[in-house]
């Protein structure tokens, strides 16, 4: 008996030991064992040993990924369908190209009405168009239309959130259902889920966003563009912290995050995790829970130490000192700490699964940054340490250029994103990624020009290629007296015996016309006469009768020898995308004025070579024939072949900046010389001359009225001179001291446009070899450049 009752218990054991290994999990649904029937299941399971998790993560840590207020991936769909319901919108399908053709790229603002409260950085990016080339003020000859209602802030709890969009675009008689609209955002959606609602119907507009979701992106239609503060310059912008004689071999961290862990809703997942790659030696993840109302309402067991952790650490210090800085998604996917990142040359690791990076049609991302999963969040320290020095020392280098290019200011990224949509429009003509992601960039490569990397000066060495071996002269003359006065006959001789010049050009700037043929001097290469406008501007003109890579840009009263031409050209061919020649001037930082001023004495550094002597780029894309003798040309028009530099100063630039060369009295030197340091990063260079130039300019230094002031942060600037102005006496030397103060305002008015000091200065002034040594003068190559 004792034995039957014992068999029956073991079978009975038993019995319930296989229903609970193999059956415990379906009857762990009934409200028996689960205590609650409508709880909703969870993604990650419930640990029976919740030690086995103890060293990797808090399992209702990992449970809150599953939070059920989150939307479906269905759900999702639904809201964005709502919002973009022309979602098959191409620019074949959605864009007018016809209004494109008749006036060129062209881009119209609405009027701002007065009662309709704008944000500044809305307003930053309408005064970027406005003072833009793009602009036109006649809706009739604009390709593409800008609301005037403020759209960047489309978070319904925001103030700066603007009701009744759908109703006020309709009333808009250019509306046309959205057709060649272009739409600003950068916030979109609101609390709990931050979907992309807008709030209205976009109709066939292109959305200009950021936090994109590659799923609502339309790819080549919207545009991806990044979330910057409303602190954000206008132009200009701070330059990148990596310089390039502080480059570290080892920053003191590796991987570095600070920032805000939100406690429930979206995006907490990921920022919730950082803290499990956090060392405290080569990686440092810093979070804080203490943000918003009601933070204490939802803070868990680590936010007081996260808290006490976080203001240990610098965040500035820690981006100036670290390889690596991670960029998890926030509420939405993008963030400000992005461009941050940027900036301090501290490569991004995107954390951020789904987002359509910032003008990722055009920038190769890959070449800057680290795209990381949230998934695989636990892999990143190990794979940034794999990443060689050599690449890491490129991926740097690419988002130092890719931040001064594209980033640094909201100019620039309105400009960007225009450029982006115009090269759309011609896409046999559009500028190539490897243009958009090497210097000078695709803002400063204008497609009109070329679009081929070998027709630019800064890519000769990168495609073995070189500049052509002959050069044009090119003489303005301004005199009134409407006769050849002995200089420029001169000058036109030595310029014609020089070996390399192929063409003289003479811009005739006066109001009597040109002497008569017999009174031209007969040269060995063709002269031809181009009448001009009397336009101090005219001088860079894309002239159709240049035919040659490199123009040395002259002024009637320069004296030059053969020699000099021959040897600054050499010097050219070695650096064709910098400005080469003899006259040379230097900036400085006035503090006592507050305001740039320029000297033209003899001092160690130099930063402006005049254009009264100088070398400097202007490739044909063409090929014509050239006929000896004086030939009259028409005065300037627009050509079909266009050159570099010549090109960018007359499409890249501005009609206002023009203008005000030809306002003030010898500004289009100037501004030839900012335009190339702003497209080059170089400064231009000197070479050896015989005689001094003799300039009109007084020999005195100093600014004209301004305030008290330093230089904008992060610009260098070399020292005032420390001697005293000259003084100066008669009527000759108030028209010199008047034509002094006006290059000083035009200096400041340029260095105001562009938003920072463009110019950079150097101590490099390249002569012959054995130039002035002690040895014969057989053995020189240029012995004349030493004779008095």
């Amino acid at each position: 008996m004792q034995t039957r009752k014992k068999y029956i218990f073991l079978t009975f054991l038993a019995s319930w030991l296989l229903i609970f290994f193999f059956g415990g999990d379906q009857l762990r649904r009934f409200a028996f064992f689960s205590g609650s029937k409508a709880e909703a299941r969870r993604n990650w399971p419930r640990w029976t040993d919740r030690s086995l998790l103890k060293n990797f993560a808090d399992p209702e840590e990992l449970q809150r990924d599953g939070d059920p207020s989150l939307l479906s991936p269905r759900e999702r769909r639904a809201a964005w369908l709502s919002v973009y319901k022309s979602s098959r919108c191409r620019m074949e399908t959605c864009f007018d190209f016809s209004r494109c053709e008749r006036n060129g790229f062209k881009v119209f603002t609405y009027p701002r009405e007065r009662d309709q409260p704008i944000s500044a950085s809305y307003s930053k990016i309408l005064t970027s168009i406005e003072r833009s080339r793009y602009y036109t003020p006649k809706p009739e000859e604009a390709c593409l239309f800008i609301l005037s209602i403020d759209t960047l802030d489309r978070d319904h709890l925001s103030a700066q959130y603007i009701r009744d969009v759908d109703e006020k675009i309709r009333g808009f008689p250019l509306w046309n259902g959205g057709r060649n609209h272009l739409i600003f955002n950068l916030y979109s959606g609101t609390w709990p889920n931050y979907t992309g609602d807008l709030g209205f119907d976009i109709g066939q507009a292109i959305l200009a966003k950021a936090s994109f979701d590659t799923e609502s992106f339309r790819p080549g239609f919207d545009v991806s563009i990044p979330l910057f503060s409303k602190d954000h310059p206008q132009h200009g912008g701070e330059r990148g912290w990596l310089y390039q004689d502080s480059v570290p071999p080892k920053k003191k961290y590796l991987l570095v995050f600070k920032g805000k862990r939100y406690l429930t809703g979206i995006g907490s997942g990921t920022r919730n995790a950082l803290h499990h790659i956090h060392n405290g030696k080569d990686i440092i993840s810093l979070t804080t829970c203490k943000h918003g109302k009601d933070w204490q309402k939802h803070k868990d067991t680590r936010c007081d130490k996260d808290n006490v952790n976080y203001e240990k650490f610098d965040y500035q210090e820690l981006l100036h000192n670290s390889t690596f800085c991670i960029v998890p998604r926030g509420r939405r996917l993008g963030s400000f700490r992005f461009l941050e990142a940027l900036q301090a040359a501290c490569i991004p690791v995107l954390l951020s699964d789904g987002w359509e990076l910032p003008f990722a049609e055009a920038i190769d991302w890959s070449k800057a940054a680290v795209v990381g999963s949230e998934r695989l969040l636990l892999q990143i320290p190990s794979a940034v340490r794999c990443i060689h020095p050599e690449r890491v020392l490129a991926l740097q280098q690419q988002t130092q250029f890719l931040w001064d290019a594209y980033f640094s200011s909201v100019d620039k990224i309105v400009h960007t994103t225009l450029e982006i949509i115009k090269d759309r429009l011609s896409p046999p003509r559009s500028r190539s990624r490897f243009l958009w992601n090497t210097l000078p960039g695709g803002l400063l490569v204008l497609p009109d020009f070329s679009t081929h990397p070998g027709d630019f000066p800064f890519y000769y060495l990168q495609h073995g290629s070189s500049p052509s071996k002959k050069f044009t002269a090119f003489i303005r003359v301004v005199s009134q007296a409407g006769s050849l006065s002995q200089p420029i006959l001169r000058l036109i001789q030595a310029v014609s015996g020089s070996q390399y010049c192929a063409q003289i050009l003479v811009l005739w700037s006066c109001e009597q016309p040109p002497p008569p043929s017999g009174k031209w001097p007969q040269t060995t290469v063709p002269l031809t006469i181009i009448q001009g406008r009397r336009k101090l501007s005219d001088r860079f003109f894309p002239y159709t009768a240049i035919q040659t890579d490199a123009v040395l840009s002259l002024d009637e009263h320069t004296s030059l020898s053969t020699s000099e031409v021959d040897f600054a050209f050499v010097v050219w061919r070695s650096f064709p995308e910098r400005i080469v020649g003899f006259p040379a001037l230097s900036h400085f930082w006035d503090p006592e004025q507050g305001r740039w001023g320029y000297t033209s004495k003899w001092t160690n550094e130099l930063s402006i070579v005049l254009t009264a002597a100088a070398f400097y780029h202007r490739y044909p894309r063409g090929e014509g024939q050239l006929g000896r003798g004086i030939r009259p040309h028409p005065a300037p028009l627009p050509c079909p072949l266009p050159r570099y530099y010549h090109s960018l100063f007359t499409k890249y630039l501005p009609a206002g900046l023009r203008e005000l060369v030809d306002g003030l009295a010898a500004c289009e030197d100037i501004l030839m010389n900012v335009l190339v340091a702003a497209v080059t990063k170089l400064p231009p260079i000197k070479v050896t001359q015989r005689k001094q130039h003799k300039d009109t300019v007084p020999q005195q230094v100093g600014c004209m009225d301004g305030g008290m002031g330093t230089p904008p942060s992060g610009e260098c600037s070399p020292s005032p001179p420390r001697s005293p102005a000259a003084k100066v006496k008669g009527t000759a030397g108030a028209a010199g001291s008047r034509r002094f103060s006006q290059r000083q305002d035009c200096l400041n008015q340029l260095v105001d446009w562009f938003g920072y000091m463009p110019l950079v200065s150097s101590q490099l002034r390249l002569d012959p070899v054995l130039f002035k040594d002690q040895v014969s003068v057989l053995r020189k190559k240029y012995p004349r450049l030493e004779k008095p």
